[in-house]
């Protein structure tokens, strides 16, 4: 197996029991425990207001923790100001001086940090370099494209060689196209140099592409936290299920138990799974809408309520006798007509059981 390489400078982050609380009574973070390891790439996942950038704030030093600690390496950096800490941060405006010179922009901070001017430039036109961008010294911001400038910003952070960089939703600026080449970019540089980076985002499948592991935030705490594929395969309820791509919420009956296995049925359709600790009763299916088979054996019945054609696969509306569910099909020759009944049922692995 080929070792991960991790940057010398490289540091874990740690936060124990931190909350954070604006006003008297606005909490933004609630007593949460992370570990980040050294040269891992891991995500803060969640929606608007959950507490994802408040928590890459207090690892900047932009916000101060109300309670709790903070390491970065072995040194509690809990009160100290941003100045203080080795962390560098891309923002998602990427905040260049539109006066200044690619090279400028890029060598802007290592003035600030006592380099020498000529030293200084040549560290930036390392930077410019590993970002793709050799050769665009003299250009001005407004002479690149969205994507480029994004890479400046990167290039900006990665030349002060910090402990962790930090993103702050670096991609949202960007058509569809440019997010998918600059994450990857972004993914490829950290883990060449083998860079700690802390990343916060809401874009569910953007955090599945560039994480080793993800941190689902909601309502200021942590829901789960685990690798892309342990989120989207094992997630712990609804809300994970939901968020970590779709999911169909399938009523089910837990009908027995086999040791860690267990007999499902939804609406007379039978099977196994997991019992993830669930007894028997009333429980609650979630299902990937690509893990649905259509009239590919015995199931239960549905309707399609509506087909639409998307280029690379059919998406389909169901009715059931217990609501609606949504399905992804990769044939799109034999498209199903609304009106059509059809026998659903589960490719496997796929259906996961949740707690109701």
């Amino acid at each position: 197996m080929t070792q991960t390489k991790i940057s010398s400078k490289a540091a874990p982050v740690k936060f124990s029991g931190v909350t954070k609380v604006y006003g008297s009574d606005v909490v933004a973070v609630d007593d949460i425990n992370l570990e980040i390891e050294a040269g891992k790439l891991v995500t803060l996942l969640g929606p608007s207001g959950c507490g994802k950038t408040t928590t890459l704030r207090m690892i900047a030093g932009l916000e101060m923790a109300t309670s709790g600690q903070i390491l970065i390496g072995e040194e509690d950096v809990t009160k100290l100001p941003a100045t203080d800490r080795d962390v560098s941060m891309v923002f998602q405006s990427y905040a260049l001086f539109p006066h200044m010179t690619v090279l400028e922009n890029v060598a802007y901070g290592l003035g600030f940090s006592g380099f020498p001017k000529s030293e200084a430039g040549d560290r930036a036109r390392a930077g410019l370099e590993l970002v793709g961008l050799k050769g665009y010294d003299k250009r001005l911001p407004s002479e690149l494209s969205g994507g480029q400038q994004q890479r400046v910003a990167v290039a900006r952070a990665l030349v002060l060689e910090p402990q962790v960089l930090l993103f702050d939703e670096p991609l949202s600026n960007l058509d569809a196209k440019l997010r998918r080449q600059v994450r990857e970019d972004i993914r490829a540089i950290q883990q060449d140099l083998g860079l700690t980076v802390v990343y916060v985002t809401h874009d569910q499948e953007e955090a599945l592409a560039v994480s080793d592991e993800i941190v689902v935030m909601r309502n200021a705490a942590i829901a789960q936290i685990g690798t892309p594929r342990t989120l989207y395969d094992e997630p712990v309820d609804a809300f994970v299920a939901d968020f970590i791509g779709e999911a169909n919420l399938i009523p089910c009956n837990v009908t027995a138990l086999d040791g860690p296995m267990a007999e499902i049925d939804v609406d007379g359709y039978r099977c196994q799974l997991p019992s993830r600790g669930l007894s028997t009763g009333a429980g609650q299916l979630a299902v990937r809408p690509a893990r649905i088979a259509l009239n590919e054996g015995t199931g239960f019945d549905a309707k399609i309520a509506k087909s639409t054609y998307v280029g690379v696969r059919m998406e389909y509306s169901l009715e059931t006798s217990f609501g609606s569910m949504f399905a992804v099909q990769d044939d799109v020759q034999h498209p199903l007509e609304p009106g059509t009944a059809v026998q659903v049922s589960f490719r496997f692995p796929g259906p996961v059981l949740i707690p109701s």
